[in-house]
């Protein structure tokens, strides 16, 4: 995969280099040993390096074409011949028809209706077509009831009740002992028609189902196709198949296909656990391999603040997989502008020819029987001794100089980032990225540059300019090797980066070494030593490019308390500092820097002023590129009841959510009413501040507004009821309720002081997740669902708190009203028709209930 990726890329790259030397060559000022500003000599430079670029090019597209004939029947051998292959347009027409009935919420007609009754048709026309073949495909329709804990936003329970699964088996006719599965989920989000998220992923299973199924070389292994139901409810439905479907027993190994953003590439974005067979098989067998591991560790920090099924199949199969996803556009995400007309059929192709050669590659494989036994883990490192002498002691001071320059340019730069935001003008780059690159990219190059000249003309005077430059080299190299080790030591397969950066430097300087002796940072010198730095710059500015494409839209969905100046001026200072690396010597061989100082400056001040001025508004509506402000509107009524059941207050209410920095202050100049004055504070005695939290998110959204409003009535209104209390032998006090809702609803516990739960109905039975002294039950149910009926045991207080509220526990249930007539109220679209054309509100319907026990 990478030589692929990196001989198409190098020509183009090197090329460019070259030439934008060449012809700044009469205006350097590199060195003051061996440079020659003789225009006699460039034409020479330039013809042998044009000579060596293309004859290394040539040699280049013959290996890989080489490659690829030996790749492509090796592939043949494995595989055979198959007469099934992937029909792209096919796939589209699928997707349209899913998205077409819009939205689909679980326990909607849309989602467990119209949507399973459409699969389940073109399946069954698979079935049919593919009788006669060398094939059986058998279908069963899963409702699973279950639940689960998970340490995914601070950690909660989860409870789902008869969502759907529609799980296909195909297998050759004598059967099969091991089962490859592939996952998709068809659900969505309340107000998106989620064609990226995830239906153009089901659309592509059904497309590889019916190549597969007409597939005329009988398969080794089966396959199962999981279309789950419910993935946007936080992995329940993939929980109810992998725990409780008989299939599960004979997974072996999955794929599961998912989406952060709308359309392009799909890359591979997590593997393993510790099974690299896997990667190998996705690395043969796919026709255009994509993958990064860097975004694997990133994306399993836990600081992206998203999760999909593959963790479901790991934690709780305890089977190894391979996660895929679309990630580019990810503003869309989750928004209305999520429609199928923004997925290139080229996309479709790509993905279900990728996904169809891994399927078949691995079904046909001896690995998949027994994944177990090519299970490894990393390797790892030692660190390096010691060196001794003077230049220990001058490679020190040097390191010391480079790692204050990155600590004091980060700091400035994010002394800028706060003045960003006590302007009020953060996020100005949102809809505008390449600001961000002129503002902070502008001050960190500016200031590194700054602080090595002050350097080298203070501190280092008198030393021999390349004798610095050589100095400065080896500091990068260190710095490079650190991080090596350390990834290393850590077992992190992210270590691949700083070896590239280490192996393609040194190797280049080595080569280079008599030329710089000679010559010092000759023009020759110069583009050579760019052009061997091609490969893992080129690779490196991609991981760059990956990070801004992950992270750039999740600030606009990441919450009101963390600050997206810091984050997004700490991303570009780090690219900054990591780019310039094996640049920083070049600082110590110019001249004077003073030109490229006055011109950083000047795009940084007037960058700033018209940032300043308002000129790079946040938010777009354009239906070509829209940059959507994200906000959650419920129009809800709550009911507090004291310890006598009585109610002790009632309000209702317009409540609203900014999913972003900026809350409100682009809104308010469009709808008035909403401002500070309608600004909510949390009641700490109150389970979750009181309000109707749809997920655990009050600790990323601590600011919301609260419009009074008209009550709500919802046709079929929530049915809760204390069923029976008794205290046990063993001193605590048990308490089952049922209740009665909508599809979605969320439960929440906060024990009093000195109270404490000791055992519940969820999960395994034992509290797992106490979220500052408070438990966030997620309950979700498809249709026909029976009561809910939930039960917990609680010890008391020894010495209750007399300043706190009465009784042992509060319990409070939330009812979300997601689709259907009792979703709207006419203040709620009196609000709606207000909202700016760039802002995309998800709103609902619900209710709080509160009771203290």
């Amino acid at each position: 995969m990478e030589s692929d990726t990196t001989v198409r890329r190098i020509k183009p790259f090197g090329t460019q280099n070259y030439v934008a030397q060449d012809n700044d060559g009469s205006r350097g000022r590199w060195g003051d040993n061996g440079y020659s500003d003789d225009p006699k000599r460039k034409p020479k430079v330039s013809i042998y390096l044009l000579r060596e670029g293309l004859a290394a090019s040539l040699v280049s597209v013959f290996i890989l074409v080489l490659w690829g004939l030996v790749h492509l029947s090796l592939q043949q051998l494995v595989i055979g011949n198959p007469t099934g292959e992937f029909n792209a347009g096919r796939a589209r027409r699928h997707l349209e028809q899913i998205t077409s009935v819009g939205p689909r919420p679980v326990g909607s007609q849309e989602n467990e209706v119209l949507t399973v009754g459409y699969l389940l048709e073109q399946i069954e026309n698979i079935r049919v077509e593919t009788a006669a073949g060398p094939h059986q495909l058998t279908v069963d329709v899963q409702h699973p009831t279950g639940t689960f804990s998970i340490d995914f936003l601070g950690g909660f329970t989860s409870f789902y009740d008869r969502v759907t699964n529609i799980v296909v088996r195909l297998e050759p006719k004598s059967g099969a002992q091991h089962l490859m599965l592939a996952n998709c989920h068809f659900d969505t989000v309340a107000n998106s028609p989620g064609a990226s998220d995830d239906a153009v992923s089901c659309a592509v299973m059904l497309e590889v189902l019916h190549s597969l199924a007409n597939q005329s070389t009988p398969l080794r292994h089966g396959v199962v196709f999981l279309f789950n139901g419910a993935e946007e409810n936080i992995l329940q439905a993939s929980h109810g198949f992998i725990t409780q479907h008989p299939w599960a027993k004979q997974v072996r190994a999955f794929i599961n296909l998912e989406a952060a953003g709308v359309g392009g590439k799909e890359v591979v974005f997590q593997t393993g656990p510790e099974n690299p067979w896997l990667v190998q098989a996705y690395v043969h067998a796919a026709k255009h391999p994509f993958a990064s591991v860097v975004g694997q560790e990133v994306f399993q920090s836990g600081i992206i603040p998203s999760d999909t099924d593959f963790r479901i199949y790991r934690d709780f199969g305890n089977i190894p997989g391979i996660d895929l996803a679309f990630i580019e556009n990810g503003f869309i995400y989750h928004t209305k502008y999520d429609t199928a007309d923004r997925i290139l059929t080229d996309s479709i192709q790509r993905a279900g020819d990728n996904i169809l050669a891994v399927l078949r590659y691995l079904v046909m494989s001896d690995k998949l029987a027994d994944s177990s036994e090519y299970r490894h883990g990393n390797m790892k490192a030692s660190r390096p001794g010691n060196w001794g002498g003077r230049y220990v002691r001058d490679l020190a001071c040097a390191t010391g100089v480079a790692v204050l320059s990155w600590f004091v340019t980060l700091l400035s730069v994010l002394i800028v980032a706060l003045l960003v935001t006590l302007l009020g003008r953060s996020m100005f780059w949102y809809n505008h990225f390449y600001a961000s690159i002129c503002l902070y990219g502008a001050a960190a190059t500016g200031k590194m540059i700054l602080i090595h000249t002050l350097a080298k003309n203070l501190y280092y005077e008198g030393v021999r300019l390349v004798e610095l430059g050589d100095l400065y080299f080896d500091v990068s190299l260190l710095l490079w090797c650190c991080g090596l080790v350390w990834l290393t030591h850590q077992g992190l397969c992210s270590a691949y980066v700083p070896m590239l950066m280490v192996a393609f430097p040194l190797a280049t300087r080595l080569l280079l070494a008599k030329e710089f002796k000679h010559r010092g940072a000759s023009v020759k010198y110069s583009v050579l030593y760019m052009l061997g730095l091609t490969l893992p710059y080129v690779h490196f500015m991609f991981l760059i490019w990956v990070v801004f494409e992950i992270f750039t839209p999740i600030m606009g969905r990441s919450g009101t308390e963390i600050p997206p100046e810091v984050v997004m001026a700490s991303l570009v200072t780090l690219a900054t500092i990591f780019l310039s690396s094996f640049f920083l010597h070049f600082i110590y061989l110019a001249r004077s820097t003073k030109w490229i100082l006055a011109g950083l400056g000047s795009v940084f001040i007037i960058t700033f002023l018209l940032m300043s001025c308002g000129l790079f508004f946040p938010f777009s509506g354009s239906p070509d590129s829209p940059r959507p402000k994200r906000v959650f509107l419920q129009h809800t009524t709550r009911t507090f009841h004291n310890l006598q059941g009585e109610v002790e207050s009632q309000d209702s209410g317009l409540w609203m959510n900014s999913f972003d920095y900026t809350g409100i202050q682009h809104l308010t100049p469009h709808i008035p009413e909403i401002n500070d004055s309608v600004r909510t504070s949390c009641r700490e005695d109150r389970p979750f501040c009181g309000y109707p939290w749809f997920l655990p998110l009050k600790f990323l959204s601590k600011k919301n507004w609260y419009l009074p409003a008209p009550e709500v009535s919802p046709s079929s209104p929530v049915e809760f009821s204390l069923l029976s209390r008794e205290e046990t032998s063993w001193g605590t006090v048990k308490m089952v309720f049922s209740v009665k809702g909508p599809s979605h609803m969320s439960l929440y516990l906060m024990p009093h002081r000195g109270a404490s739960l000791s055992t519940w109905s969820f999960g395994d039975g034992t509290p797992q997740f106490d979220l500052s002294g408070e438990y966030f039950v997620f309950y979700s149910h498809g249709l026909d669902a029976p009561t809910w009926i939930f039960w917990f045991e609680i010890q008391p207080p020894r010495d209750p708190d007399p300043a706190g509220p009465e009784g042992m526990i509060s319990v409070a249930i939330s009812t979300h009203y997601f689709f259907g007539p009792d979703s709207r109220t006419a203040q709620l679209e009196g609000i709606l028709r207000k909202l700016p054309t760039w802002a995309f509100p998800s709103s609902w319907v619900s209710t709080y209930d509160m009771y203290r026990y």
